[in-house]
């Protein structure tokens, strides 16, 4: 806390020796077709302070417009063009040491008469014009708005409706009751591997996100009946865009904080040109304190960093291309082998040395081209790459905790990289219907060692997963957009899947949604389609044995087909006031050709996995099994305004499915309910009230998690938990609940811009249940205990970060 306090003092003092200075700053941005993307010319751009017109200007032959010297403040800007929409945002903040990027996209309107103005609020709209359900955009400042977020985008998403944040220690993206293994990840309109430090093949989700939100624009999250252009999903998309860099003005933001410290530098390349740069680069906190010998509680110390960047290089003939990548490396090695006595351990499992480390990455080069006013098309190419490695040294110790030895038991080295391409051309056939006409194609290479020990006394080994590979993933899609009326609109299209992996890989799925308006601020909306997913790369080739010499295997499941879905959304929309939104919705989706294991009284289904660190390895799947998720949720929104906001969401749902032995069961994800409520106050702050102290908190009420009866005598034998098959899911832990307060520091100097905040995490120290687990020190030196224990999750964690602009 001392440091805490000390650069609060140092901020203060910088900002009281400028405080009485006029502080100003810039607001630009480009303007552009919503359909055809094609740069608009003499938009009449309004800025707005109080109601009281401020500044006007028009946007110039690219779409651009630029206001200077604007005092810092909050604001709101209001675009307007004959024949289309008009739009206005409100609580545009303006703060110093960065220029503010606005870009607009405005929608044509049909009887080019004088339309009914829209109002455009944060909340509102996607950048994705064929998405008419379910779906939501958002900025990257949501990441810091929203209090327990933790800068994450993944996490910030668990405060939307129908969606689950309930395991403390992972950032898992779960959607109306479906594993976290139903999400598509896409960057620059690129399917890429899962964004996380720490995240192990077959998961989407781990504790930390690769993903900087200082690096995002406004971008898309779905969560059902997404557009015929989303394959290769079954919940939901996170459909992501990088900033551009700012082409005028180099500007730098640094951050100091608990999960990272990071740099970010943008700027044009030169003054005689557009071009651009953005680039950030983070490096773990935790592991730079290790370096000076500060203790950390802990030895095992998560050692991470990753980098984002994206160059601009704007033509004036053949469009924009950019260079864009992604990517983060990461590390842990725990070993409880050196504890002197019983601890609990933060990070793995207590009878074992744990040595993991994982990569990702994704490079990319994009070509944007608005052909004309009418017709926009754009072109990616893009390498991707993941890498899991790990090994596992079993701990061998008597009763009285003396080490004994250890032994090597378990390792794998898992690599996966695509190269991906994905093209489009969108054209505006008149002002009632567009077209959508893509294509994305996929090489996907694996390399996947898995092994663990048989026998140690022979040195005897079973090879689960032995394959180096290829195969093509090739998605064509179609979207047709048409609008009947101003206020009714319809969006028809397809999509086909084929996995060359084998014969049964394909499907071939037509979506189609509607939007009415009954007026300016109510809508009803309907969507529905089929989607389909392939499974988890090594679901595929991973082997069995056949013989005890395990000298020879049999690859059980490479006829699997895709998993597949229908979905039916009903949605309801309505601004109750100028700054007060309700959004309803209702939805069904029935889930068919489930992997589930071929013993007939199995209750095993592979949409139960994924939320874990553990690997899983089916035995000889099928494609029989099906569910279902049902459930209505509800959210009841007041956008930013007069120094405060509220968001509460609230989810009812059930979520079911039928392996092979014909029961009807829970899912593991089956949480019956979820709730959110969030608050933020700012309160303005000096002489001229241009700094500010914001206040938030959250508070999530959910459905505790799924599990069953424990075969206690197995457990006991296997040294790990082992569940009754005939009562899977039939339990479940006490209910969830989470208290999250966020305090916030905000200073505008002259140049400089400096932010202090303090996310307390669980900040009433509730110990909720994550699972059932066995413990190896209790079965060792406390015999008369049960070893057999509730594994509790995170208590009480403050997370603090300071981050200046210049």
């Amino acid at each position: 806390m001392r440091l805490i306090y000390l650069i609060i003092f140092i901020v203060c003092t910088g900002f009281n020796a400028v405080s009485q200075s006029e502080i100003s700053q810039t607001i630009k941005g480009k303007v552009v077709d919503a359909e055809s993307n094609y740069p608009l010319i003499g938009v009449t751009v309004g800025v707005f302070k109080d109601s009281v017109l401020v500044k006007a200007s028009s946007t110039d032959i690219d779409g651009d417009y630029k206001f200077e010297n604007l005092p810092i403040g909050s604001y709101t800007l209001n675009y307007n063009m004959l024949g289309y929409n008009p739009q206005t945002f409100t609580n545009v903040v303006l703060a110093s040491g960065k220029q503010l990027i606005y870009n607009v996209k405005l929608e044509e309107n049909t009887t080019n008469i004088d339309a009914v103005e829209v109002l455009a609020y944060e909340k509102e709209g996607v950048v994705n014009e064929m998405s008419l359900v379910s779906s939501r955009s958002f900025r990257a400042d949501e990441t810091e708005k929203y209090a327990g977020s933790r800068q994450d985008p993944a996490r910030m998403a668990s405060n939307f409706a129908g969606v689950q944040g309930t395991d403390d220690s992972r950032n898992d993206i779960v959607i109306r009751g479906n594993s976290p293994l139903g999400l598509l990840w896409r960057v620059e309109g690129i399917d890429i591997p899962s964004p996380n430090h720490f995240s192990v093949a077959g998961s989407t989700g781990s504790p930390i996100s690769v993903l900087n939100n200082k690096t995002i624009a406004t971008s898309d999250f779905m969560t059902g009946a997404f557009s015929a252009e989303y394959g290769n999903a079954l919940s939901g998309v996170f459909d992501l865009n990088l900033k551009s860099g700012n082409n005028e003005k180099r500007e730098f933001t640094g951050q100091f904080g608990i999960f990272g410290t990071e740099l970010l530098a943008e700027g044009p390349f030169s003054k005689k040109s557009k071009a651009s740069y953005m680039i950030a680069y983070r490096y773990s906190t935790l592991q730079m304190f290790e370096a000076i010998n500060f203790k950390l509680g802990t030895d095992a110390v998560p050692k991470y960093q990753d980098l984002t960047f994206k160059m601009n290089f704007p033509t004036k003939k053949t469009g924009v291309f950019s260079v864009w990548g992604i990517g983060g490396k990461s590390k842990i090695d725990i070993e409880p082998s050196q504890y002197l006595e019983p601890q609990e351990e933060l990070y793995g499992l207590k009878d074992r040395d744990q040595y993991f480390a994982t990569s990702m990455g994704t490079v990319g080069l994009t070509h944007a081209f608005p052909i004309n006013k009418s017709t926009f098309t754009k072109f990616v190419i893009a390498q991707s790459g993941s890498r899991v490695s790990s090994l596992h040294e079993k701990i061998q110790r008597d009763s009285s905790f003396t080490l004994l030895g250890k032994y090597h038991f378990q390792e794998n080295l898992m690599d996966e990289y695509k190269t991906s391409a994905h093209f489009f051309i969108n054209k505006k056939l008149n002002v009632k219907n567009s077209l959508k006409i893509g294509v994305t194609a996929e090489y996907l290479q694996l390399n996947f060692v898995d092994s663990i020990i048989v026998d140690t006394a022979t040195n005897l080994w079973n090879k689960r997963l032995d394959f180096n590979g290829g195969s093509y993933l090739i998605q064509p899609y179609l979207s047709f957009k048409h609008k009947f009326s101003e206020n009714f609109q319809m969006v028809a299209g397809v999509h086909y899947s084929h996995y060359t992996i084998n014969k049964n890989s394909t499907a071939f799925e037509p979506r189609l949604s509607f939007k009415y308006k009954m007026n300016n601020n109510q809508s009803f909306s309907l969507g529905t389609g089929l989607h389909s997913q392939r499974q988890v790369s090594y679901v595929y080739v991973a082997q069995r044995a056949t013989n005890t010499a395990y000298n020879n295997y049999n690859q059980q499941n490479n006829n699997l087909g895709l998993t597949k879905s229908a979905h039916v959304v009903l949605g309801y929309d309505k601004l109750l006031s100028k700054n007060f939104r309700l959004k309803a919705e209702i939805y069904y989706q029935y889930l068919y050709d489930i992997p589930v294991a071929t013993v007939s009284n199995s209750s095993y289904a592979i949409i139960n996995q994924g939320s874990g660190f553990d690997r899983f390895f089916p035995d000889s799947l099928q494609n029989t099994g099906v569910g279902e998720n049902k459930g209505v949720e509800l959210t009841l929104e007041k956008f930013y305004s007069n120094g405060y906001f509220f968001m509460f969401t609230g989810s009812l749902f059930d979520s079911k499915y039928r392996g092979n032995d014909s029961v009807w069961r829970n899912t593991d994800f089956n949480g019956n309910f979820v709730t959110n409520l969030l608050f933020g106050y700012q309160m303005k702050m000096g002489k001229k009230k241009k700094n500010s102290f914001d206040f938030g908190f959250k508070v999530t009420w959910a459905g505790g998690k799924r599990y069953g009866e424990v075969d206690r005598i197995n457990s006991l034998a296997q040294e790990q938990v082992i569940f009754m098959e005939a009562t899977r899911n039939e339990l479940q832990f006490p209910n969830y609940f989470r208290l999250d307060t966020k305090l916030g520091w905000k200073f505008n100097g002259k140049k400089v811009g400096h932010e202090i905040a303090l996310d307390l995490i669980n900040l009433l120290n509730t110990r909720n249940i994550l699972s059932i687990a066995f413990d190896p020190d209790v079965a060792l030196t406390k015999p008369n205990q049960d070893p057999l224990v509730q594994q509790p999750q995170l208590g009480f964690l403050p997370v603090f970060y300071y981050k200046f602009n210049f």
